[in-house]
C-alpha cells in the first residue's frame, strides 16, 4: 500500500513521539475505505502522545477527543497547538478505557491504534465499556499488533529475545479476535483482516533511536517478524 497521507508527517517532531511501528501509516491503512463522515465526533482511544489524533483531525476533518490514561493532556495540547490544529477540532482528555468519562452515545465513531489489544481481551469489554458511548449505527475502527498464528503454548525463541511471555500475551491471531468480537451482542463485524504494510511499519520503527525500538531489534533481526502482524477490525454498533 502507498501511504500518501502519511508522507506529510514524516518529520522529526512526529518521529520523536511514536512509540511503536508507524502508527500514522497503520491509521491510514485502517481508514482506507473509511465510512465515517467528515465532521463526525470521534474518540481516538489510547491516543498516547497524540500523533494519531492530529492525523485524524487534519486529514479526515473529524472533531477528535484524544483519550489516553498515561499521557499529559496539557503536554498534548501544546503539541496540538504546535501542529496548528484548532482547539475546537482536537480535545485532549485523560481517560481510562475501562471507565470512560463521556456521555452515552456521544461519539459517531471510536478509532484506536495500537492499544485495543491491551484492554479489549475481555469478551465483556466491548458491550459493557465501549459501545455505550457510540451512537447506534456508529463505527469502531481498530488496529493493533497480533500474531500470524497463536503460539503461546510454545513461544518461539526469537520473540523471547525482546518480549516476556506476559508481554506477548497481548498479541493474538485473527481467529482469536474473530471469536472475541462475535461474542458481542451489540456490534457487527464489517471487516477483519491483516494489514498489508507489516514490514514497512516495523522498518520505520526499528530505524528510531527510541530505547524500546532498540530492544525490539533483537527479535526482529533474529527473524521474529514472521510470527507477527497487525490486525485491522471495522465494527458497527447495531
Amino acid at each position: 500500500m502507498e501511504y500518501t497521507k502519511s508522507k506529510k508527517y514524516d518529520v522529526p517532531l512526529i518521529r520523536e513521539k511514536i512509540m511503536g511501528p508507524n502508527p500514522i501509516k497503520l491509521e491510514e491503512e485502517l481508514l482506507r475505505d473509511n465510512l465515517i463522515p467528515a465532521n463526525a465526533v470521534v474518540m481516538d482511544l489510547g491516543s498516547g502522545q497524540g500523533v494519531t489524533s492530529v492525523f485524524l483531525a487534519q486529514e479526515y476533518g473529524f472533531r477528535v477527543y484524544a483519550a489516553d490514561l498515561w499521557s499529559d493532556p496539557a503536554e498534548n495540547q501544546r503539541f496540538f497547538d504546535e501542529m496548528g490544529v484548532p482547539r475546537d477540532r482536537l480535545i485532549p482528555v485523560k481517560a481510562d478505557a475501562m471507565a470512560l468519562p463521556f456521555e452515552k452515545e456521544f461519539f459517531d465513531a471510536v478509532i484506536s491504534v495500537d492499544s485495543y489489544n491491551y484492554f479489549g481481551r475481555d469478551p465483556k469489554y466491548l458491550d459493557a465499556c465501549l459501545l455505550p458511548f457510540i451512537k447506534p449505527g456508529g463505527y469502531l475502527y481498530l488496529v493493533f499488533p497480533g500474531m500470524t498464528r497463536d503460539c503461546h503454548d510454545d513461544l518461539p525463541a526469537e520473540l523471547l529475545l525482546s518480549w516476556t511471555p506476559e508481554q506477548l500475551d497481548y498479541m493474538h491471531d485473527l481467529a482469536y479476535w474473530r471469536d472475541m468480537f462475535h461474542q458481542s451482542e451489540g456490534a457487527e463485524i464489517l471487516s477483519l483482516r491483516e494489514t498489508e504494510g507489516n514490514e514497512e511499519l516495523w522498518r520505520d520503527w526499528l530505524a528510531c533511536d527510541n530505547e524500546y525500538a532498540v530492544n525490539d531489534r533483537k527479535s526482529m533481526e533474529a527473524g521474529g517478524g514472521k510470527y507477527l502482524n497487525f490486525i485491522a477490525a471495522v465494527l458497527q454498533k447495531k
